[in-house]
């Protein structure tokens, strides 16, 4: 306890990192206050009566993730799953279309063209989505006063305020990335389902007799902890170092130094269950359609708590793995960056056999990793079947989606805290003095990391 307390000091000691934690809450709290501003002309009380019913919809589900904004046709209603989205249509575009594979090799400059498609498509995909909104979850004759707004001028204003809310928070989520510490999408995502826990919680202690509900609490505690540790697992292969690096006094001395690369297990972080829920909005809003509604198919897609949304989401979440491990990890990059310092592989030729290696392990790591990250997203609708948890909100925190976003956001933002202490020598948040986030199994840009 000491040394956590000490770790808060030097957190407050480091004028940077004291500006960017601020900085962050700043940006966090305008998120908070904004998703409980309503859209013009809503009638506050009824959506009130709505939120009680606890419909166990979708639309509980996703409002999870936007803080409840979801279901008090906030402003913020549709959080940042356009920006999301329009995110993973550009990425799929760089593996088929030569111009945004150019665009992404050019460094800096590409990064600032390709962020620019990114909110031009985010606007477009608001558009799509808000229409749906307005009309699946707010409609013009239950929740709106027809005497002071007519259909269309009503469904003008509120179109445009959601496009403009959605433009907002992205620009929220950016500012967090560039000024604030963190990833500021996920950030904002955590932030959302950081605030229903209290509620939840209640909720099941009010329901659940107190045995049970610490027993629920314990298993809680398991799962969280088996996730942190495969989160954080790492796959260690060998490196032979044929010379010192310059200035390298935090590497092993003598000729010959053995090193080693760290493979993530689950390299791709967070981001694939991102993805995989922004893309499971598709099906509900096809459902929004007349010629649809009525489809079974879709129908089964949209119930988060059957077979078909969670076979989808696990096969889906298992195929971002994949994709965005091969995004952040570049095998034929690694195996360059080793053969360019003279390094290699004990048993393995330097090059292209090297990055064949890499590739193989990374394969063989990837494929258990996205299947574990998989099952534990769809853990709360096991749970929910076998009415194992008595409040629906609190079973979203029995493993599933919510909690995968939440630790790996918590260890990412931890492994930035670390580093800026490390950087000025202060004693770290753990006492080993590392906490491996996001970035720590990243070797992509390194080579090689010691």
């Amino acid at each position: 306890m000491k040394k956590f307390f000490t770790a808060i000091r030097n957190i407050w000691n480091h004028e940077e990192l004291r500006k960017k934690i601020l900085f962050t809450l700043g940006i966090l709290l305008v998120y908070r206050i904004g998703s409980y501003v309503l859209l013009p002309g809503i009638d506050r009380l009824k959506i009130q009566d709505l939120n009680a019913g606890g419909s166990g919809s979708i639309a509980d589900f996703l409002g999870l993730f936007t803080g409840g904004a979801f279901n008090r046709a906030s402003i913020f209603a549709l959080g940042v799953m356009p920006y999301i989205s329009a995110s993973i249509v550009i990425q799929l575009l760089g593996l088929a279309v030569p111009t945004v594979q150019k665009l992404q090799r050019e460094g800096e400059s590409g990064r600032r063209k390709i962020n620019q498609w990114t909110r031009f498509l985010t606007i477009g995909i608001a558009m799509v989505q808000a229409p749906g909104y307005l009309a699946q979850y707010v409609p013009y004759d239950q929740f709106v006063d027809h005497t002071k707004y007519d259909f269309i001028t009503w469904t003008v204003t509120c179109i445009s305020v959601i496009i403009g809310a959605t433009l907002f928070v992205m620009w929220l989520g950016e500012k967090i990335t560039d000024k604030g510490i963190g990833n500021g999408t996920s950030l904002i995502i955590m932030t959302g389902i950081l605030s229903d826990i209290p509620g939840a919680f209640a909720q099941e202690f009010s329901q659940q007799t107190s045995f049970f509900f610490l027993i629920e609490i314990a298993v809680m505690v398991i799962v969280i902890g088996v996730t942190v540790a495969i989160i954080q697992a790492v796959r260690r292969i060998p490196v032979q170092m044929a010379k010192l690096a310059a200035g390298g006094s935090h590497l092993p001395q003598g000729e010959g130094a053995r090193s080693y690369i760290p493979l993530r297990v689950n390299a791709a972080g967070v981001m694939p269950i991102i993805f995989a829920q922004a893309i499971m909005m598709v099906p509900m809003l096809l459902s929004n359609t007349d010629a649809l509604q009525n489809s079974k198919v879709l129908a089964s897609l949209t119930n988060y708590q059957g077979v078909g949304y969670n076979v989808l989401l696990m096969v889906m979440i298992i195929l971002f793995t994949f994709f965005y491990t091969a995004i952040v990890t570049n095998p034929n990059q690694i195996a360059d960056d080793l053969k360019r310092n003279g390094n290699f592989v004990p048993g393995i030729k330097p090059g292209k056999d090297t990055a064949e290696f890499i590739d193989r392990v990374l394969s063989s790591i990837t494929l258990p990793g996205g299947i574990f990250v998989g099952l534990i997203a769809i853990l709360p609708a096991l749970v929910l079947t076998m009415s194992l948890t008595k409040a629906q909100m609190f079973a979203q925190f029995f493993g599933g989606t919510s909690m995968l976003i939440t630790v790996g956001v918590i260890l990412d933002l931890l492994q930035q805290i670390e580093s800026h202490l490390l950087s000025r020598h202060y004693d770290g948040l753990m006492q080993s003095g590392r906490v491996r986030g996001r970035n720590s199994g990243n070797v992509a840009s390194s080579g090689y990391t010691v």
